[in-house]
């Protein structure tokens, strides 16, 4: 499986971003049994857990750091999962990457992922 991320840029405090993230190299009904997630890493940091969404585009994780600013959403049809991002604040800066595991029902794990895009960079300035 090979994941691609798209839609990063620079962004002033407060504005918004989506990124995006598609997956090949599987079919649909494969993806679907996919958990996706997003990741980050800033500059001199490890990479942290962003958001995840399971099988079940209800069942859905945030880091509590981008908790009501952050949305994640699938289309399975498409193989994509989005990351909307509102509110986005400086700190918010990084390499943010996508991320696959396929998964058991509604399992929606943060951590031990198989599968990893390349990653795309958001800059927010203050």
């Amino acid at each position: 499986v090979q994941l691609q991320a798209s839609g990063g840029g620079l962004v002033q405090a407060g504005g918004s971003l989506r990124l995006s993230c598609a997956a090949s190299g599987a079919s649909g009904g494969t993806f679907s049994r996919f958990a996706m997630a997003w990741f980050r890493q800033a500059p001199g940091k490890e990479r942290e857990f962003v958001s995840t969404v399971g099988r079940s585009a209800g069942s859905t994780l945030y880091a509590d750091s981008v908790k009501g600013r952050f949305t994640i959403s699938r289309d399975n049809a498409k193989k994509t999962v989005y990351l909307q991002m509102n509110s986005l604040k400086p700190e918010d800066t990084a390499v943010y990457y996508c991320a696959a595991k396929p998964v058991i029902l509604s399992h929606v794990p943060t951590t031990l992922y198989d599968y990893w895009g390349q990653g795309t960079q958001v800059t927010v300035s203050s």
